[in-house]
C-alpha cells in the first residue's frame, strides 16, 4: 500500500503562478539539472504541490514498486505528463497524454535500481512546466534482475492476456487492469529489451482518451489504473511492444 505522499512544494518567496527557472530542487537530488534540460528544457517551470506524487517509504521489492500520479487539480489545463526516476540506469518511466474526459490519475509498479526523487512534470497549455515529486528510498536491483518470464515458459504462450476490473466512484469510474509481458530493460545478460511502448484507452467512437508511451522501467506483467469521467461509456484498451505485438479489448 502506498503510505506516503510527498509532493514537491513552492517556494514561499514566489508570488502564486509565477513560474521561474533557477529553483532550487525541494529533494535535493544530484541529477536534477541534467534531468531537468533532458526533459523540459530550459522551458519556465515550477515546484508545484498540486501535482502529486505517491511513494512507499520504502521499496520492499525492487521490482514492482507503487507508483501514483494525481495532477487532477490541473484537469483541463494538461498538455502531458512526463514521469520519470533520477537514478534509475532508464530513467524515463512513461509520457501520459489524458483527454479531457479522462481524469489525470495513473497508478502502476515500476522497478528501480536505487534509492532515487521519482518526478512527475506537468506540461500546462500555457507552456509552463508543473514539477511534482516523492523520494523513494530502496535498497536496489530491480532494473537489473531478470524477469520471473526469463524462467518461466508461462508467458510465451500467454503473452498479451488481460484482465480488468471496473470500479464505480462518486464521480465517474475507475479502471484496473493487468497485462502478461515480461517487460525486459535489456540490461540483463543474455536477455534483449522487450517491453511495451504503446497504450491507447479508445472511446465508444473510437476516439483516444489516452495515450502513454511507457519506457522499460515499468514492472513486469503491468498492471495500471486510470480514472474516467463518464462510467456509463465503454473503453476499449489497445497495446503495442517494440516487437511489433498489438493487443487490444474491451474493458
Amino acid at each position: 500500500m502506498i503510505r506516503k505522499t510527498v509532493a514537491a512544494y513552492l517556494l514561499s518567496t514566489l508570488l502564486p503562478g509565477a513560474a521561474m527557472a533557477g529553483q532550487p530542487d525541494p529533494l535535493n537530488s544530484p541529477l536534477w539539472d541534467y534531468m531537468r534540460q533532458r526533459y523540459i528544457g530550459d522551458q519556465a517551470y515550477e515546484f508545484d504541490p498540486r501535482v502529486k506524487v505517491s511513494v512507499p517509504d520504502f521499496a520492499e521489492d525492487p521490482t514492482q514498486v507503487p507508483v501514483s500520479i494525481d495532477a487532477e487539480a490541473l484537469a483541463g489545463n494538461i498538455q502531458r505528463i512526463v514521469v520519470w526516476a533520477d537514478l534509475n540506469p532508464i530513467q524515463h518511466i512513461f509520457t501520459y497524454y489524458p483527454h479531457p474526459r479522462v481524469v489525470p490519475r495513473v497508478s502502476l509498479r515500476i522497478k528501480v535500481q536505487q534509492g532515487t526523487a521519482v518526478r512527475a512534470a506537468v506540461l500546462t497549455k500555457e507552456g509552463i512546466w508543473r514539477i511534482g515529486g516523492g523520494y523513494l528510498d530502496a535498497a536496489g536491483g530491480g532494473c537489473t534482475t531478470p524477469s520471473a518470464a526469463a524462467a518461466n515458459p508461462y508467458w510465451e504462450s500467454h503473452l498479451g492476456e488481460m484482465k480488468s476490473r471496473f470500479f464505480s466512484r462518486n464521480q465517474g469510474g475507475r479502471y484496473k487492469f493487468k497485462v502478461i509481458h515480461p517487460m525486459d530493460t535489456g540490461l540483463v545478460d543474455a536477455i534483449p529489451e522487450f517491453y511495451i511502448q504503446q497504450l491507447v484507452v479508445r472511446g465508444e467512437q473510437g476516439e483516444d482518451l489516452a495515450r502513454m508511451e511507457l519506457s522499460q522501467p515499468v514492472s513486469e506483467n503491468p498492471v495500471i489504473t486510470l480514472d474516467v469521467r463518464d462510467s456509463s461509456r465503454r473503453h476499449t484498451i489497445w497495446m503495442r511492444d517494440n516487437g511489433g505485438n498489438e493487443f487490444e479489448q474491451a474493458l
